[in-house]
Order: structure tokens, then C-alpha cells, then sequence
């Protein structure tokens, strides 16, 4: 019989999103250098060193679903299925995530809208998101790569990654420059976003494919 998680996992897993929770409201209402790890460590109402048993730095808790979000993409690379090829592998990962951003919409709600905001604002947040942005497409690459070493060679994995991703990315940044669709981006509003980014991973795919 499969048993869910025990009491310290589900308190070391509330004391987490505690964290997320606090810190995400003093970025939004302090801005993101006013704000120091104290600041948030008070305001989930937990020490500092407590704070350092989760997060290494406030970059970390700006961008602590990305680790999770580059698992959920490796175990369905990893999982592949007899006939999949390399496209069919991603567009599966870019469907996992977006669900799983649908399942724990709030947070996804609080996130987004602070997040973008601050890359928008904050050289400092701007530089972290492109770093980390540029690692993830670089170890989805070699999963990739590794996964179909026969159908892929490096400089086409990152090829295709870079598509899938790209078309993301610049679609959040179509977003965020139009009046029409930055309100439910900036004030946290999951349906329309995800829709538009799972409309631009299709577009994406179908360029792939046809070429």
C-alpha cells in the first residue's frame, strides 16, 4: 500500500512554502534589495538559520520552483517511450510542468507576477533569471542528447531546446509588452497565461516538424 508523506515531511514541506509565501510578499511590497533574509525568516515566522536549512540565499527562494520544474522535464526524458522521438519527449515535459503549475496554482499565481516583475526591474533578478535560464536549456540539451544519442547530436539538441523554450520565454515577453494580456500576467491570473504558452509550444513543435 503507497502511504503519503509522514508529519515531518509535511511540516518541513509547510515550513518551505512558508518561506516562499513571506519572501514573495516582501518582494512585492519592499522590492526585492530592500528585503533580507531576516525580513523573511520573520516573516514566516521561523529563525534565520531556519531559513538557511531550505534556501543557501534569497535567489534561491525568488526561483525555488525551477529545480522542481527541470525534474518533473528529466524524469519524462528519462521515461520515454518505446517509439518516441525527441520532439514527442519535450512536448510531453512542457505538459507535465504546465500541470503541475495548474495544480499548485497558487503559488504559480504569487510567483509569476513578482517574478516577472523584478526580472523587469531589477538588473540584479534580470541577470539571475538569464543565467538560470541559459543552464536549464543547456542540461535539458543533454539529457536530450544523452536520451537519443543516434537520433541527436549535441549541437541539434540544443537546436530543439532552444526552440521549445525560446518560444516560452519570448511569448511571456510578448505578454508582458501588451496591454491586452500584462494585467493577468501581472496580477497572477494562471489561465490565460498558460494557455498562451501552451499555444506557443504547438507553434513551436509544428515549426520542428516541418523542418
Amino acid at each position: 500500500m503507497t502511504t503519503g508523506p509522514g508529519l515531518r515531511e509535511r511540516k518541513k514541506e509547510r515550513t518551505r512554502q512558508a518561506l516562499i509565501s513571506a519572501a514573495l510578499e516582501l518582494f512585492a511590497q519592499r522590492g526585492y534589495d530592500a528585503t533580507t533574509v531576516a525580513d523573511i525568516a520573520a516573516g514566516a515566522d521561523v529563525s534565520t538559520r531556519t531559513f538557511f536549512s531550505y534556501f543557501p540565499s534569497k535567489e534561491e527562494i525568488l526561483f525555488a520552483d525551477t529545480e522542481e520544474r527541470l525534474a518533473l522535464a528529466f524524469a519524462v526524458i528519462d521515461e520515454r517511450r518505446p517509439g518516441d522521438g525527441p520532439v514527442d519527449v519535450l512536448l510531453r515535459a512542457m505538459t507535465v510542468v504546465f500541470e503541475r503549475a495548474e495544480q499548485f496554482g497558487q503559488v504559480f499565481d504569487r510567483a509569476v507576477p513578482v517574478r516577472i516583475r523584478l526580472v523587469f526591474t531589477v538588473p540584479s533578478v534580470q541577470g539571475m533569471a538569464l543565467r538560470r535560464l541559459l543552464s536549464a536549456q543547456r542540461r535539458l540539451a543533454d539529457r536530450l542528447h544523452a536520451a537519443f544519442p543516434d537520433r541527436l547530436d549535441r549541437v541539434e539538441a540544443a537546436a530543439v531546446v532552444g526552440a521549445l523554450v525560446g518560444a516560452v520565454v519570448n511569448t511571456l515577453l510578448s505578454l508582458v509588452e501588451s496591454p491586452e494580456h500584462a494585467e493577468d500576467l501581472l496580477t497572477g491570473d494562471p489561465e490565460p497565461v498558460l494557455g498562451h504558452l501552451r499555444r506557443a509550444v504547438d507553434v513551436a513543435v509544428r515549426g520542428i516538424a516541418s523542418s
